[in-house]
């Protein structure tokens, strides 16, 4: 599976031929639907314009950004004019993956005031730390208790723009430290009026964990969602929405527990045909069986 910290650590793009996508004509009434854009990764980097087309055909209310350059924008285009292709697609960025691990590392806070600005010009509600590069996660509940310090002064700066922060975890911060793990311990220390969580439910389930005790241990903390699911044959890839191992009814059952408010689709690897195409597949089973 591509690494997203490949994007997070350099500005340096792998750009892919784009599929061309039959027109989808889809329009959630309910709950958005969105999409985090890393699903299409190979392609977003070469034709921004024309993906973000493709996004909005298939129905996605709202996006996630990744791939934020203060020098490059999003992979060459401005974040002003980034906005704009998601206004004339029917698109909101409301929220935004940027990369943590050099404010993480050095506590300059130079690149937080970069990302506030670019996610209000998006109109953005959210700032997300996405991705911890290994050489800076916590190795004991001290680290830990650290680096819930460093998210909770992150998250400060975020409201004082108007602007709250999130959490993304991936399958590493449920490693053991004593009688607690690494994702408890940052949901018992980080202030709950700055900090939320954006669970990827597929890295709870491959962790070994289940999303709804968590939801049970911690009601309302999860105001994000990644909503990915998991191939039957091999744990390491992931299927489209409603082929895959997850009970996804039974966790959108729990969404008020949860604190919910909004989710988006992540698709990683195993494309079926394509990475377009397995979004809206994924998409019409959102829309027909979720919300």
């Amino acid at each position: 599976m591509i690494k997203r910290r490949d994007f997070l650590i350099k500005s340096g793009v792998a750009l892919g031929a784009l599929a061309i996508a039959p027109s989808f004509a889809f329009t959630s009434k309910k709950k958005p639907i969105g999409i985090q854009l890393w699903t299409l990764r190979d392609t977003l980097p070469k034709d921004v314009k024309g993906v973000l087309a493709q996004v909005g055909k298939v129905g996605f209310n709202e996006v996630e950004t990744f791939g934020y350059s203060p020098t490059n924008g999003f992979f060459g285009t401005s974040v002003k004019d980034f906005k704009s292709m998601l206004c004339d697609n029917g698109l909101k960025a409301t929220s935004n993956h940027f990369d943590f691990n050099g404010y993480i590392e050095n506590g300059s806070t130079e690149s937080i005031k970069s990302y506030i600005e670019t996610a209000n010009i998006l109109g953005s509600d959210y700032i997300t730390v996405p991705y911890i590069v290994q050489n800076l996660r916590g190795k004991s509940v001290d680290d830990y208790k650290t680096l819930a310090s460093k998210i909770n002064h992150a998250a400060e700066l975020c409201k004082a723009s108007g602007l709250k922060l999130a959490y993304h975890n991936h399958d590493f911060e449920f490693e053991k430290f004593e009688s607690t793990t690494g994702y408890e311990i940052l949901l018992n220390n980080t202030d709950k009026n700055l900090v939320d969580f954006e669970m990827d439910l597929y890295w709870v389930f491959r962790s070994g964990n289940n999303p709804l005790q968590l939801f049970k241990e911690h009601p309302g903390r999860f105001k994000m969602w990644h909503v990915k699911d998991m191939d039957k044959i091999n744990p390491a890839f992931n299927a489209e929405i409603g082929t895959g191992s997850i009970d996804f009814k039974a966790i959108f059952a729990e969404a008020e527990l949860s604190g919910m408010k909004r989710f988006f689709l992540e698709h990683e690897s195993n494309y079926k045909p394509s990475p377009i195409e397995s979004a809206a597949i994924s998409y019409t089973y959102i829309k027909n069986n979720l919300i």
